[in-house]
C-alpha cells in the first residue's frame, strides 16, 4: 500500500503543477498581463507586430500598385519605430488585458456567441499617449469601435468544459499528491526508504514536466500556420510557461536534495557502528585472577 501511494503521488505531481498553473496563472488577468508585458521589448514580437500592422494599413490605404512598392517600406518602418515607444507598450498591455477579460468572461458565461474585443479603448490610450508626447496630428487619430474576433462560437463549449475541469483539478490534484506522499511515508515499515522513494518520485515528476514543456513547445510551433511568425510565437510560449519551467527545476532539485540527505543520514548511522570493536566474548589470559587457593594447598599434611 505504501509503494502504491508513493507511486500515485509521483504520477499526480506534474499533472497537478500543470493544472494549477492553468487554473491560477493563466486564468488571472493581472498575472497574465504581467507575464505578457516583457514581450513588448522582444525584437521578434516587435517585428511580428510591425509586419502585421503594416500590412493591415497597406490594405486600408487607397494607393495604386505603382506606389505600393514605395509606400510600403515607409509604413513598415514607421510602425516598427512605433513599437519602440512607450505608447506601444501601453497599447500592448491594454490589448492583452482586453483580450484576456473577454475570453475569461466567455468561459465563465453560458452564452454561445463569438468572443470579440473592442479596440476603441486601446486606440484612445495610444492617441492620448502620442498627443502627450507632442506627436503631430496625434489628436486627430479617429477612435472607432472595431470588434476583433478572438474565439469563434463553435469552440466555446469545448473550451468552457476544459476550463471548468482545470478549475477543479488545479486545486485537488496537488492536494492529492501531497496526501498520497504523506500517507505512503506514514504507512511504510522503513520510513527512510519511503522518504527516499518519494523524493526520487518528486524529482522524476519535475523531469517529466520539463520534458512535456519542451515537447509541447515543439508541437505547438509545428502546428502553427505558415503565415504566423514562429520566433514571435516561441517567445510567447516561453513567456507563458516560464513559471512551469521554474517549478519543474524546483521539483527536480528538491527531490534530488532530499534523496541525497536521506542516503547520507543512513550511511552516517551505519559508520559509527562499523568502527566499534566487536565483542568476541573471550578474556585476556593475562587478566585472569588467581586469588582462589589451589587444591594442592588445601590437602592435609600426613
Amino acid at each position: 500500500m505504501s509503494a502504491l501511494l508513493i507511486t500515485l503521488s509521483g504520477l499526480l505531481l506534474p499533472f497537478g503543477a500543470l493544472s494549477a498553473w492553468a487554473a491560477y496563472g493563466l486564468a488571472d488577468t493581472g498575472r497574465y498581463v504581467s507575464t505578457m508585458a516583457p514581450l513588448a521589448e522582444d525584437p521578434d514580437v516587435r517585428d511580428a507586430v510591425a509586419d502585421t500592422v503594416g500590412d493591415g494599413i497597406m490594405r486600408e490605404v487607397d494607393v495604386g500598385p505603382p506606389m505600393q512598392g514605395t509606400v510600403a517600406p515607409f509604413v513598415h518602418d514607421a510602425v516598427r519605430s512605433f513599437t519602440q515607444t512607450r505608447a506601444f507598450r501601453l497599447a500592448w498591455d491594454a490589448g492583452n488585458r482586453a483580450t484576456h477579460d473577454a475570453v475569461l468572461r466567455a468561459l465563465q458565461d453560458e452564452r454561445e456567441e463569438a468572443v470579440t474585443v473592442d479596440l476603441a479603448p486601446v486606440t484612445a490610450q495610444v492617441r492620448d499617449q502620442l498627443a502627450h508626447d507632442h506627436v503631430p496630428l496625434a489628436a486627430r487619430i479617429p477612435v472607432q469601435h472595431t470588434a476583433v474576433a478572438v474565439l469563434p462560437a463553435a469552440e466555446l463549449d469545448r473550451l468552457r468544459k476544459g476550463f471548468h475541469v482545470l478549475e477543479v483539478a488545479g486545486f485537488w490534484l496537488p492536494v492529492a499528491a501531497v496526501v498520497f506522499a504523506a500517507g505512503g511515508i506514514a504507512l511504510a515499515v522503513r520510513r527512510r526508504r519511503a522518504v527516499t522513494a518519494t523524493a526520487l518520485g518528486t524529482a522524476l515528476g519535475g523531469a517529466l514536466l520539463g520534458l512535456a514543456l519542451s515537447a509541447g513547445r515543439a508541437l505547438t510551433l509545428a502546428g502553427l500556420p505558415s503565415d504566423v511568425p514562429h520566433p514571435a510565437a516561441a517567445a510567447v510560449y516561453d513567456a507563458l510557461t516560464a513559471t512551469l519551467r521554474t517549478v519543474s527545476w524546483l521539483l527536480l532539485a528538491l527531490g534530488l536534495t532530499v534523496a541525497l540527505l536521506a542516503w547520507l543520514s543512513r550511511h552516517a548511522r551505519r559508520r559509527p557502528a562499523a568502527l566499534r570493536e566487536p565483542d568476541t566474548g573471550t578474556a585476556d589470559p593475562g587478566s585472569l585472577r588467581t586469588d582462589a587457593p589451589s587444591s594442592d594447598q588445601n590437602m592435609p599434611v600426613t
